[in-house]
């Protein structure tokens, strides 16, 4: 969907990053057109606004393409490929980056003035624009970044073509894309007002966001809380009847029927849950030694159901399967039947249309990664609940779905696995821990903490994947 102007971008980003809502983040924007959508961003996190000034070192005859960039405190990026068609030689691109470094300098005087530059250092980094094209100039802000101190570095942009954003990961910790058009002719193709942002306008939104910092902040994209939360088992915490009676209030269902999902030459049972006005359909993959009729995931889906969202319970494996211990733990072939479950979805009538996301517990959150991963999958969002994710190996690297990773306070192994599989993600992604909970979420409160984590989760990035 097209972006109204810059402002409107910067709005609809911020709801993607909200995640990041009470960390330690700085946002700078990209002068001139990344300012309007940082202002945004900063705005509805409270954060704190400044910025990165860059410069684009264009093709002498084709200005607009760029052949690398330069910024502040000496960071160069040189795009070789780019140089070696375009038949630039090392006088003209000396001059370029001579006339470009000038500019620079006077646009750093220009944009800071006597204002403080916020420090980066020990600091999450949104690094903003308005859009990439070949993206030297977003690489050369996330290296100043990088050099400045940042602790952490996320790009964020409203749009860019899939082959930039797949190699800026080289240069940020997470790229968040909101939009990577098949047919990519131009950034202002995806704007309906793209008018040229002045340096005034620049100067004035940063003295905006220095006279009040945090203000204004946009609670429209918190914890949506939906519904009225169940009365738990003071023993275990979680709701015996909530499986059997997901509570869908006035909403009547597309779907509340035992079904029956062929993977293969195996037949598996489910329960599929869709109310009418589902925005999504989230699949679960539940852990070893488990099944459909878990009492903690019916818990789970009965929360995602009051919060307008579908739920897939089923079992990942056959009872004949079941007797033989090494499929529990065969990752691979758990993550293929979540796959192939997905693709029978998606041929459904009526509801084959809405995004799929996955739910995993214990050894199926590996699984849910392990099949988010398969090229083409298009699953929306992961959720992770006291699970191993570590399980997906080199598979991590390559998840695109934004990822929840919920674990148990108490759960100490689990922690510290889902600290090390966090570091290994690319994707958007975050770790919720939640205090006081072992591993099986049994303390009172807890699952219900983790479920409102996860509807919250996946009510915001449950949106239609690009094909």
């Amino acid at each position: 969907m097209p972006f109204l102007d810059r402002r409107d971008a910067g709005r609809r980003l911020a709801r993607r990053l909200e995640y990041l809502r009470g960390s330690d983040i700085v946002v700078v924007g990209l002068p001139r057109g990344g300012v309007p959508v940082a202002f945004e961003i900063a705005r509805a996190l409270g954060a704190p606004l400044d910025v990165i000034v860059v410069r684009k070192l264009g093709v002498p005859f084709q200005r607009e393409l760029g052949m690398g960039a330069i910024g502040e405190g000496g960071t160069r990026v040189i795009n070789d490929d780019v140089v070696r068609v375009a038949g630039v030689s090392g006088a003209e691109l000396a001059a370029v980056e001579t006339t470009e470094r000038t500019e620079l300098e006077r646009r750093v005087r220009r944009f800071r003035g006597r204002r403080p530059t916020v420090p980066l250092a020990g600091h999450t980094v949104v690094v903003v624009d308005d859009g990439i094209a070949t993206g030297s100039t977003a690489r050369a802000a996330c290296q100043v970044a990088r050099a400045q101190g940042a602790a952490r570095v996320v790009l964020a942009v409203p749009v860019a073509p899939a082959e930039s954003v797949a190699a800026l990961r080289r240069d940020a910790d997470e790229v968040v894309c909101l939009e990577t058009p098949a047919w990519f002719s131009g950034v202002g193709e995806l704007y309906q007002n793209f008018t040229q942002t002045s340096d005034d306008e620049v100067v004035a939104l940063l003295d905006q966001a220095m006279s009040s910092p945090g203000a204004e902040v946009d609670r429209s994209t918190a914890d949506p809380h939906p519904g009225d939360d169940p009365d738990p088992d003071p023993e275990t915490g979680i709701d015996a009847e909530a499986g059997d009676d997901p509570a869908l209030g006035d909403d009547p269902a597309l779907a509340d029927d035992d079904v029956e999902v062929g993977a293969g030459e195996v037949r598996l049972s489910g329960r599929l849950t869709v109310p009418e006005s589902a925005k999504g359909i989230v699949v679960f993959a539940h852990g070893s030694g488990s099944s459909r009729h878990s009492p903690r995931n019916r818990f789970v889906a009965a929360l995602l159901n009051r919060a307008g969202l579908g739920t897939l319970l089923f079992d990942l494996l056959s009872t004949q399967e079941e007797l033989d211990r090494a499929n529990v733990f065969d990752i691979a072939l758990l993550g293929r039947r979540l796959v192939e479950v997905t693709y029978w979805l998606r041929s459904e009538p009526v509801i084959g249309s809405l995004p799929v996301g996955y739910f995993g517990a214990s050894t199926g959150a590996g699984a849910a990664l392990w099949a988010a991963a398969e090229p083409g999958a298009r699953i929306a969002a992961v959720v992770s609940r006291g699970g191993r994710p570590d399980l997906a190996a080199d598979r991590l690297t390559v998840v695109t779905a934004p990822t929840l990773l919920i674990v148990g306070g108490h759960d100490d192994v689990v922690l510290g696995l889902n600290r090390q599989a966090a570091a290994r993600l690319r994707c958007e992604h975050r770790l919720e821990i939640v205090p006081g909970a072992t591993h099986l979420f049994e303390e009172p409160g807890t699952l219900e903490a983790a479920g409102d984590l996860a509807a919250t989760w996946f009510t915001q990035h449950l949106t239609p994947a690009p094909e």
